[in-house]
């Protein structure tokens, strides 16, 4: 059985579990988020937990399986917890800045680059090198912070761009004079 899978997901007090059919709807101090489960996977609430099971032991239903659980799982955690993804920009005049509630990045371009807040997504910015992106739903924080990088990734030879917090970035020696 899947070691993900069979374990069961307690549902803390404050929380509010709908399943109907094949959906499942959280809600929670932070906010509500729903998913639907892929179609062999079932979803049941048991005495304070929620429980995914399995039909059978195909390969692809196993798979299913895991993912299901830790998708339930993410929406709960995103209810009470949220989460969190902090940045760092590396590079001389590399910079960020909060405009109401969008970023506007000097990157080395010719012109400031702006990057609106998505709806459930909020920025803060700690210094004019840092900031941070949070929200309740785990796929959306991860999807602006990848785009976001992806505006000037980090350079393999300076380091320069910007880069997720603790990451670490694999260096290359440059040319050598002769």
């Amino acid at each position: 059985m899947s070691r993900i899978g069979k374990l069961p997901i307690p549902v803390p007090p404050g929380v509010d579990v709908t399943i109907e059919g094949r959906t499942v709807t959280v809600k929670g101090p932070k906010g509500a988020l729903s998913h639907t489960v892929i179609d062999p996977i079932t979803v049941e609430r048991e005495d304070g937990v929620i429980v995914v099971r399995r039909p059978d032991d195909e390969r692809k239903t196993k798979a299913f399986h895991g993912l299901s659980r830790t998708l339930v799982n993410n929406l709960v955690v995103g209810v009470t917890a949220g989460y969190e993804k902090k940045l760092e920009i590396h590079g001389v005049g590399y910079r960020v800045a909060l405009k109401g509630s969008s970023l506007e990045f000097a990157l080395g371009y010719s012109h400031p680059v702006v990057v609106e807040a998505p709806a459930g997504i909020t920025f803060t910015v700690e210094t004019p090198t840092r900031f941070s992106i949070s929200g309740i739903d785990k796929q959306l924080v991860g999807e602006v912070a990848a785009n976001i990088r992806k505006l000037r990734k980090p350079d393999p030879y300076k380091g320069k761009g910007v880069r997720y917090a603790g990451e670490v970035i694999r260096r290359k020696v440059g040319k050598t004079g002769k």
